[in-house]
């Protein structure tokens, strides 16, 4: 699939290019072959997660939060949008700047994209089936969401960047795809961003107990990210435009419980499970039909749960240790300058 895409330079722009997936789709692109131009407010994005692309020749980072107009000099090929916060803590933390930032900024690159005639691509999300009453969930089914609840700016956000994409398509106005993305994990990940998958590794790193909500029988569905970048680039790539949204996760389904036991197992610190009351609107059963993604892009995950858990482990073991050797670094110097300090003060020349 790799050689397929290495074809002319492309020019493309990633909105939100500093986050968890945003990053690792930049390295894809450049990979490719292509120049990236990528933009990020850092609400939510790290400057570490593109820090080794920063003296890239082909890479270009700009602070921008996309609910003000974005204008770039150079014409634009493609342009990703994944510009918004996507665990609860931190799109709650601002409910009205993340409706805004789906709503108002998704119709700003919609018109960069129309102005350049760029194809354009909405990471949009499972959570516009909210808790859903079919199951699996295809792309047909037109939801269950709280149009007024916590949980209703991230989701029905999402919902109406959906309409104004295919509103521009149906106008002739913009080439626009639009991808529904299922639970995704992997190096990358926020540690505090309230995610289950990181939210397990970092507490069972630290002895502490798993946090399950509910009974922990709701069941998820996990897709590795490299699996997730391919299936955005199959997206984007495919022609014709499919007009109609893809799911794109990976459809193994699993309880709360049997993720937090894999966790246990890999991280054998004895931490135990430590039950919580179930946020208000949480999903009970989250499971992807990806027929459409099978037939449109020929694409389906193939990295297993157990397998991508043991690289995110890795993955945030290695930065535990990193971010220990620091603290030790810093505390070694703070007892340097005392010591020096203290020298200092004990040592008094005698006067002539």
């Amino acid at each position: 699939m790799r050689e397929m895409r290495k074809n002319t330079r492309k020019t493309v722009l990633v909105a939100g290019g500093a986050g968890f997936v945003g990053s690792h789709l930049c390295d894809a692109l450049l990979a490719d072959g292509h120049a990236v131009i990528c933009a990020d407010s850092f609400l939510t994005g790290a400057a570490a997660n593109v820090a080794a692309l920063e003296n890239h020749p082909r890479f270009r980072l700009i602070e921008h939060d996309i609910c003000q107009p974005l204008k770039i000099r150079e014409p634009i090929d493609e342009i990703f949008n994944l510009a918004c916060a996507a665990s609860p803590p931190r799109y709650q933390a601002n409910p009205a700047h993340t409706l805004m930032t789906s709503v108002v900024g998704t119709a700003n690159l919609l018109e960069l994209a129309e102005k350049n005639g760029a194809t354009f691509l909405q990471a949009s999300t499972s959570e516009v089936y909210g808790d859903p009453q079919e199951h699996p969930q295809n792309e047909s089914y037109r939801g269950h969401v709280n149009c007024t609840g916590p949980r209703a700016c991230y989701d029905e956000g999402k919902r109406a960047a959906e309409t104004l994409c295919f509103d521009f398509l149906r106008a002739g106005r913009v080439d626009a795809r639009v991808s529904r993305i299922f639970n995704t994990y992997g190096p990358r990940m926020q540690s505090d961003d309230g995610r289950i998958v990181s939210n397990f590794i970092i507490q069972a790193l630290h002895g502490k107990p798993l946090t399950v909500y509910g009974s922990g029988e709701q069941t998820r569905s996990f897709c590795y990210v490299s699996d997730l970048i391919e299936g955005l680039l199959a997206l984007m790539r495919v022609k014709p435009n499919p007009r109609m949204p893809v799911n794109l996760g990976n459809p193994g389904e699993f309880t709360v419980l049997e993720l937090a036991r894999l966790v246990q197992a890999h991280i054998p610190t004895g931490s135990p499970l430590q039950y919580v009351p179930l946020p208000e609107d949480d999903p009970q059963r989250r499971r992807p039909d990806i027929s459409r993604a099978r037939a449109l892009l020929g694409w389906e995950p193939k990295v297993l749960l157990e397998e991508g858990l043991v690289r995110t482990i890795e993955w945030f073991s290695a930065l535990a240790v990193e971010g220990e050797a620091r603290r030790g670094r810093r505390r070694t110097l703070a007892r340097a300058v005392r010591l020096s300090k203290q020298g200092e003060r004990e040592y008094q020349p005698l006067g002539r």
